[in-house]
């Protein structure tokens, strides 16, 4: 009887985590298409953005994929973007989570909001940053003006970037060669098995938990409304691996944590570009600093949101 009806739970997940496939793939396929089109020339603008850096990390951020995260953490380490651009990029990224979304037709509407909140976190982190070290980020404006003016020191190898690869091994600047048919066709095909087993495991783990625990014991165990959630989830956010945002996704769609508990998990889900930041960056103070403010930032943000829709929006319908 049990063996049964664990093979139910583990066909059902198989079944509903496999219908997802054609639409993971086929928006991989795009991602890498775009990525291939236009990466350098959005590598280009958030190098000699300077000041503005945070508000085109902010845009550039949000495009699915760690592919963003792991140019910014390089480009931050040469100097190239000031603090407030990089932990933009960091806060509007969601690693996998769009991927995830789109593969479920029924949930699409929430991805708009999503990054618009998302890009409105980083906007308002990354200028608040900016503002509180712009002494120390003196020196690198100075820098990325004479980088951008052409009139850089010709020892500075800032094509380094290019030899970075992001999830699965892909360069992140596929533009910078000709059209490769691995990068384009293969990697899309490999990444979507890879999150697809993600999504197959957490599905199935989800799945049997609620059938063996109850739904509401099983939000509980996520500490359902609690206070400490959004600090929990964002915690586990910050693990270098697009499993996180996977896992973060799925259980809000599950309806496990709330949406200000998501949006901190997703805002430090920044995916390869941590490991990136602490390998390269010299001064790890620095990497720490950052560190601490990705998690700050998103911790606090997941707070303000969660008030919002838990204490705020219902009194207004009261209201109303």
């Amino acid at each position: 009887m049990e063996v049964n009806y664990l093979f139910d739970i583990f066909l059902e997940s198989l079944t509903d985590s496999a219908k997802m496939i054609p639409l993971l793939l086929i928006s991989y396929v795009g991602i890498e298409l775009v990525e291939y089109k236009y990466a350098n020339k959005i590598r280009g603008m958030v190098q000699k953005a300077g000041a503005a850096g945070p508000a085109i990390g902010a845009l550039t951020g949000s495009f699915p994929q760690c592919g963003m995260s792991v140019v910014a953490s390089v480009l931050y380490s040469q100097r190239l973007v000031t603090t407030g651009t990089l932990l933009a990029v960091y806060l509007s990224t969601s690693d996998e989570a769009i991927p995830v979304i789109l593969s479920q037709p029924e949930s699409i509407k929430i991805i708009v909001p999503l990054l618009i909140t998302k890009i409105i976190i980083a906007l308002i982190g990354g200028y608040t940053v900016d503002f509180v070290f712009r002494k120390s980020n003196k020196e690198t404006l100075v820098h990325i003006k004479a980088y951008a003016e052409g009139s850089d020191n010709k020892h500075h190898n800032h094509e380094i970037i290019l030899e970075k690869k992001a999830c699965c091994g892909h360069s992140t600047s596929p533009s910078s060669v000709e059209f490769n048919h691995k990068e384009i066709i293969l990697h899309p095909i490999v990444h979507t098995a890879k999150v697809f087993i993600f999504i197959f495991s957490f599905s199935f783990a989800i799945s049997f938990a609620i059938a063996q625990m109850g739904e509401e014991a099983f939000k509980n165990l996520f500490l359902g409304s609690s206070v400490f959630q959004p600090f929990l989830v964002a915690l586990f956010g910050l693990i270098p691996n697009c499993a996180a945002s996977v896992a973060i996704t799925m259980l809000y769609l599950k309806g496990a944590i709330t949406y200000g508990s998501t949006i901190a998990g997703l805002c430090t889900s920044v995916g390869l570009g941590l490991l990136v930041l602490f390998k390269e960056e010299k001064g790890k103070k620095n990497v720490l600093i950052i560190l601490l403010l990705l998690f700050g930032i998103s911790v606090l943000a997941g707070y303000i949101i969660q008030y919002i829709f838990i204490e705020f929006i219902p009194k207004l319908k009261l209201f109303l």
